[in-house]
Order: C-alpha cells, then sequence, then structure tokens
C-alpha cells in the first residue's frame, strides 16, 4: 500500500510545483491579473474545476505561490551570511542585505507581489503557508540583528523619550520575538528595516526612475547610513 501511496504524493507534489510554475510564468509576462484560477489551469491543461482539487480558491493558491516567493528569497539571503560565517556579524548584515536587494532586482515582478498587494486575511493567519515562509524571510536578518545587539550592543533611544502609542507598539513587537530585543532596540531594527525596504520597494516599482537609472550606489549609501545607526564598520561590496 505504501508504494502507490508515495506515488500519488510524488504525482500530486510535481503537478503542485506545475501550478506553481504556471503562476509565476503568468506574472511574470503578464501581470497579476491573469493570474486566475482558470487562467492557471489553462496554462497547466486541466479544467478550472480541477484546479479547486489542489487549492480551495484564487487567495489560497496566491498565498502558495508567494509563500514559494518568500522561501527563494529567504534561501538567497541564508546562502549569502552562510557565505560570510567566519566574517564579523556587521559583514554579514550587510551580504544579507545585498543579497536580498539582488533577489528583488532580479525578479521584480514576484518582489512587487510579496511586497506590493494586499494580503487577503486567510494568508494573514499564524500557520498558514505564506505566514510561515514571511516569518522565515524575516528571521534571517532579525537573528543577525540579535546576535549583533547580544555581542556589541548599539545605541538606543530612551523608552522613555518615545510617544506612548509607540512605546506600546514596540512593547508588544519585543513580546513577540520573544524578547530577543527590548523594545527600544527593536525601535532602531525596525527604522533600519523600514528604510530599506522603503528604497527597495521604491526602486523595484520603479518610483525612482525619474532621477536614477541606477540605484545600487544610492542603495549603498543607505547600507552605510544604517551600520553607522547599529555602530558596525561599513565595508564596500567586494569586487570578487
Amino acid at each position: 500500500m505504501s508504494a502507490p501511496t508515495g506515488r500519488r504524493a510524488r504525482l500530486r507534489q510535481a503537478t503542485v510545483a506545475e501550478i506553481h510554475a504556471a503562476a509565476r510564468k503568468l506574472l511574470v509576462e503578464q501581470g497579476s491579473a491573469a493570474v486566475t484560477i482558470n487562467g492557471v489551469a489553462r496554462e497547466v491543461g486541466m479544467s478550472g474545476p480541477a484546479l479547486y482539487h489542489y487549492y480551495a480558491g484564487h487567495d489560497e493558491l496566491v498565498g502558495a505561490v508567494t509563500a514559494g516567493f518568500f522561501r527563494e528569497m529567504a534561501a538567497a539571503m541564508e546562502q549569502a551570511r552562510d557565505a560570510h560565517s567566519d566574517a564579523p556579524v556587521g559583514e554579514r548584515i550587510l551580504a544579507v542585505c545585498r543579497a536580498m536587494r539582488a533577489w528583488a532586482v532580479a525578479h521584480p515582478a514576484e518582489f512587487g507581489w510579496i511586497f506590493a498587494s494586499p494580503i487577503a486575511a486567510p494568508n494573514r493567519r499564524p500557520g498558514s503557508p505564506r505566514h510561515q515562509a514571511a516569518q522565515r524571510f524575516e528571521q534571517v536578518l532579525l537573528d543577525l540583528i540579535v546576535e549583533l545587539w547580544r555581542t556589541r550592543p548599539f545605541p538606543v533611544p530612551d523608552l522613555a523619550d518615545l510617544p506612548p502609542s509607540l512605546r506600546e507598539q514596540l512593547t508588544a513587537y519585543s513580546a513577540a520575538i520573544d524578547g530577543q530585543l527590548p523594545p527600544e532596540a527593536a525601535h532602531l531594527f525596525l527604522t533600519c528595516w523600514i528604510r530599506l525596504y522603503g528604497l527597495l520597494c521604491m526602486e523595484v516599482l520603479h518610483q525612482l526612475d525619474f532621477a536614477y537609472t541606477d540605484l545600487e550606489p544610492v542603495y549603498e549609501e543607505c547600507l552605510r547610513e544604517l551600520a553607522g545607526l547599529l555602530g558596525f564598520g561599513y565595508s564596500g561590496r567586494s569586487s570578487a
């Protein structure tokens, strides 16, 4: 009985991979509006109703495909981190940030789907594929910032000087990450992340094309500033 069950599982896995590849192809070539149940079904040679044997609906399909994008980007960041495993934590942070940009620039449609599309309620649920994959992605940089904080604490604002609403939110976030960063350190981490993510979104979504044709030097300038805020030395990209 185990052999037929194993074959069925492999066939299902292969079909799911084909569905994801079809959804990605439509996204990249025609845009997000083309990624419909019927459109994806046509790409893989099945009927729309048949696709419901794999996904309950469009939102679940989008969440599963987006989870794949998150995992792919996280893997690129982890590979960059591990390639510098013997380097100081600051250098690993820079390597991870550069890997994130490299993936995003190489995959603008996928990055746009991850960060610029509304998240349907089912995909916001803890335990959903998208939520789990997003956590893996977020954890790559967070782990390094936590390591930096524990080995070489960076300057942080006095929590009492922050607005009450901000203090409350930062305290909640600190608790959500199991206190790995105290609220004031979490504030600086999130400030750095917002600046980095905001710049990357503006680049990938072509919001700065009116002024720049190459955003890499601007991104590197941002990394230099963030290194200063986090208290470690900035090192430029290696030519190797």
